[in-house]
């Protein structure tokens, strides 16, 4: 069994290749049984959440990976998930590798967000703003220039200073990136909005997003964490990334417990927009939001990716 560390799970998932590999991932399709979700200290909002997230193809791999979530770890200095993937033969059950799951998660999130943004977001949007700091939105930027021409990038954070150490670290890779001081005025401006957060009451405000923007929400993925508020969702086209998220998501639950909107007013899942069963965005004036709560299909996909570009990447001396 080979172990696939951090670096070299980093270096075998650029986006162009990961991005591309979701893509053909959602229009074959695989089984994707519903996640187990355990709470280690039952009721304290800063414990530790774990999530049991299998995927197979039955003639090709089959992959667990546990994702521990500790809101809690911010106060700690420490990150708030930490996941480990376990790559085994379908055929034989044999294992194949152990992969580190952060990196899986991290890059094949902000990945899906990308390849969503790919249909829906307007294809002269320009500017980027991202709602939070951690690891998965540091990633935004890359993972969404595969696929929209950004050319400005603004963050905001509830720590102003870790939104400022992100964009300087984007201007050293040679974006024009900006700390927002006020997220209002910042989603005014922006043509995508991306938020990855663990926020539990909503951050973003409906009444901010200008005609024809796409706004994307990664976190939100228990009834009790919310990074919109209802007037994100009224006059907008809605996506979500499978099916889940409308049992998932407290962004979904609560508009949709309220009235703003049902089930059957979503437009399409990620699957039907990469088999081309709904064309995505319709006009430059349109509202989109894509929701998301993750997806074992999207860890398969990476993992199966990360495995063979290890190989690559070891023959080719980085192992």
């Amino acid at each position: 069994m080979r172990l696939i560390d951090a670096q070299t799970t980093c270096a075998a998932l650029p986006f162009d290749r990961l991005i591309a590999a979701l893509r053909e991932m959602f229009i074959a399709g695989c089984e994707v049984p519903r996640r187990h979700v355990h709470e280690l200290q039952p009721g304290d909002p800063q414990g530790v959440t774990s999530l049991l997230m299998p995927a197979w193809q039955p003639s090709g791999c089959y992959g667990v990976k546990i994702v521990n979530i500790a809101p809690g770890n911010a106060a700690r200095g420490l990150p708030g998930l930490h996941s480990s993937y376990l790559l085994h033969d379908a055929a034989t059950g044999a294992p194949l590798a152990l992969i580190d799951g952060d990196q899986i998660t991290a890059r094949r999130t902000a990945a899906a967000s990308a390849l969503a943004a790919s249909y829906l977001a307007r294809d002269n949007a320009r500017h980027l703003l991202v709602v939070g700091a951690g690891r998965v939105a540091a990633l935004l930027p890359e993972a969404y220039r595969a696929v929209r021409a950004i050319d400005r990038v603004t963050v905001w954070s509830r720590q102003r200073a870790a939104a400022e150490r992100l964009a300087d670290a984007w201007r050293h890779q040679g974006l024009a990136a900006e700390a927002a001081a006020d997220l209002g005025h910042a989603v005014a401006q922006a043509d995508i909005v991306s938020c990855a957060t663990l926020a539990t009451e909503p951050l973003v405000s409906g009444g901010w997003l200008r005609p024809g923007s796409h706004l994307d929400l990664i976190g939100g993925f228990t009834p009790a964490m919310r990074e919109a508020d209802d007037d994100c969702f009224r006059g907008a086209s809605i996506f979500i990334d499978t099916d889940e998220a409308l049992a998932k998501s407290g962004d979904l639950l609560g508009p949709m417990a309220r009235g703003v909107f049902a089930a059957g007013d979503v437009r399409a899942r990620l699957d039907d927009l990469c088999r081309g069963a709904h064309p995505g965005r319709r006009d430059a004036a349109e509202r989109t939001v894509f929701k998301s709560v993750g997806t074992g299909l999207e860890d398969l996909a990476a993992a199966m990716l990360a495995f063979g570009g290890a190989g690559e990447l070891s023959a080719g001396g980085l192992s």
